[in-house]
């Protein structure tokens, strides 16, 4: 399964609203995870079983958690049973289909 998630506190106390720390603590818990994962400006997407995906999101939706007065988690999830290595098959499915319409055109 393929999991997409935000993870970020409020009520941090800070005047700028950066939440850049907490973000970065909870990405150090994706990244010592071992699976497979990639982070953008937005979202952390990770790949794995049902229980080890998950078991990492509450890993790091705690770690957030010292970080202000409450947690705000947002998760989309893939879950196609049979498939792996999917964080970078659908991207280069993708990416083979606009090159083929871009060839078309």
């Amino acid at each position: 399964m393929l999991i997409a998630f935000s993870v970020a506190p409020s009520g941090t106390g800070r005047a700028d609203g950066s939440v850049h720390d907490a973000v970065a603590a909870a990405v150090a818990v994706v990244r010592a995870s071992g699976l497979p994962h990639r982070t953008t400006s937005m979202f952390t997407e990770l790949e794995g079983e049902w229980d080890e995906v998950f078991a990492v999101v509450k890993a790091a939706t705690e770690a957030v958690l010292p970080f202000g007065s409450r947690v705000s988690l947002v998760l989309k999830a893939d879950i196609r049973p049979g498939y792996t290595g999917e964080l970078d098959a659908k991207v280069e499915r993708l990416e083979a289909a606009i090159e083929r319409q871009d060839d078309s055109a």
